[in-house]
């Protein structure tokens, strides 16, 4: 087993990271920027070092400056969390090339899944159903044109190189079709590097869910169970559920199978996550994307199996393992709601310092944060602040816990998305289990 581990993260994950590596004897060191000096997950780790200012290219972003902390002091292996460097190839092969281990699938498996397009292809010779859309990237408003008379409006575009929801946008029409390719190419150019764009069929009614893989060390690719992730705002997710109440046996089988065959077709190493789009009317689904790291809804597949994801993680990395012989079975019901330093209408960025932080507890509660009283969320980072996590016998169990668990939490300083969370657990909809990808936008 890693005797020493980097954490290449802040916040909740770097916490929830420590906590793994601890419990298994390991030695943690955190990296931090000058502001997150004073964050509860800079104390918890065993050693520290700071890389720079807030500005993540300068620090969390800043490779140079990770190697140089993981060499300094003495790191065995680097855990890059979700997010910053989590689905760099470069950085991947980097930290590899300096003799460390990597925490993480492959350089090869994350730069094929970085790039939709060549993702998207690639899965749809593996045998997993892909939504109609364009092999190659489009060159221009014509070819998209072109293009989208064959596929069939509404369209949705995408940036190629994008990902967690950014870089996309709908068309309904040849006018905004123009409008949007040319948005979404220049975006992509100046977020991701790429301007180029793919195109797919957009599905008006549709329902996100993905499922959980691990590609042990003996070369196997198994899938624990899928997660229902269609509660969402502008694309980002804020309410994860598992298992999906819209997935019966006989999809869950197909669900599954499809995903070990998309890890099987890079040959996948770690955790990972195959996100496909459902068709409630048809039991349809398309793969949608593949996230080559942990997730940050990663505790709610824990809970219903009864597994430690970041110590299969580390297993895996060492070259050990599982901790089971056979998946787990699944029992119970989980769910996490995503809280954020945001205003719970619009969900506009609220940062500020906290002044309260009490987090709920009780039987099936557990709280992964990465705040507490007297830090500060700034606008340099992500908006989440922590994840609240629920468990019960079903569903309508781990829904009244909760209610209770929202009810019981109590944050004061930055705005928070908590009423939001109030109200979608008294939503008919939400109750019913038979909703989709824009029950945000009816609520609102």
């Amino acid at each position: 087993m890693i005797d020493s581990l980097l954490i290449a993260n802040r916040g909740e994950i770097a916490r929830r990271i420590i906590r793994t590596a601890k419990r298994l004897g390991i030695r943690t060191i955190a990296v931090h920027s000058e502001p997150d000096e004073n964050m509860p997950f800079v104390s918890e780790a065993d050693e520290a070092v700071c890389i720079g200012p807030a500005n993540p290219v300068e620090s969390y972003r800043n490779a140079e400056a990770i190697l140089a902390a993981a060499k300094s002091t003495g790191a065995q292996a680097i855990h890059p969390g979700y997010g910053f460097l989590s689905e760099n190839a470069d950085f991947a092969r980097l930290v590899e090339a300096n003799g460390l281990v990597w925490v993480g699938p492959s350089a090869d498996a994350i730069a094929a899944m970085g790039d939709k397009i060549k993702a998207r292809n690639l899965m749809a010779a593996a045998g997993v159903p892909v939504a109609p859309g364009t092999q190659d990237p489009v060159a221009s408003e014509d070819e998209a044109v072109t293009a989208a008379a064959t596929i069939g409006y509404p369209i949705m575009v995408k940036a190629a190189a994008g990902g967690g929801g950014m870089g996309m946008a709908v068309a309904g029409d040849e006018a905004a079709l123009r409008t949007e390719f040319a948005k979404v190419g220049a975006f992509a150019q100046r977020m991701f590097g790429s301007g180029d764009v793919l195109l797919e069929r957009y599905f008006p009614r549709v329902r996100h869910v993905e499922v959980q893989i691990l590609g042990l060390a003996d070369g196997r690719v198994v899938a624990l169970s899928e997660r229902e992730c269609s509660v969402q705002r502008r694309n980002q997710k804020l309410v994860e559920e598992a298992p999906s109440p819209a997935v019966d046996p006989e999809l869950r089988r197909r669900f599954l199978a499809a995903a070990v065959k998309a890890g099987e077709a890079v040959g996948y190493r770690n955790a990972g996550t195959v996100e496909c789009l459902l068709d409630p009317a048809t039991g349809d689904f398309f793969f949608l994307e593949m996230n080559t790291r942990l997730q940050v809804e990663h505790p709610i597949t824990e809970l219903i199996h009864g597994i430690d994801l970041v110590e299969e993680q580390l297993r895996v990395a060492s070259g050990e393992a599982p901790s089971f012989t056979d998946v787990p079975e699944t029992s119970g019901h989980a769910i996490e709601l995503r809280i954020n330093a945001e205003d719970p209408k619009r969900f506009l960025p609220g940062p500020g310092q906290v002044t309260t932080w009490v987090e709920p507890s009780g039987e099936g509660v557990r709280v992964d944060s990465g705040y507490a009283e007297g830090t500060t969320v700034g606008m340099s980072y992500d908006s989440l602040m922590a994840k609240l996590i629920v468990v019960g016998a079903d569903r309508d169990e781990a829904i009244a816990r909760a209610r209770a668990a929202v009810a019981g939490f109590a944050i004061a300083g930055p705005k928070n998305n908590l009423p939001f969370f109030a109200e979608l657990l008294e939503n008919d909809e939400f109750l019913s289990g038979d909703y989709d990808t824009a029950i945000v936008s009816r609520m609102r």
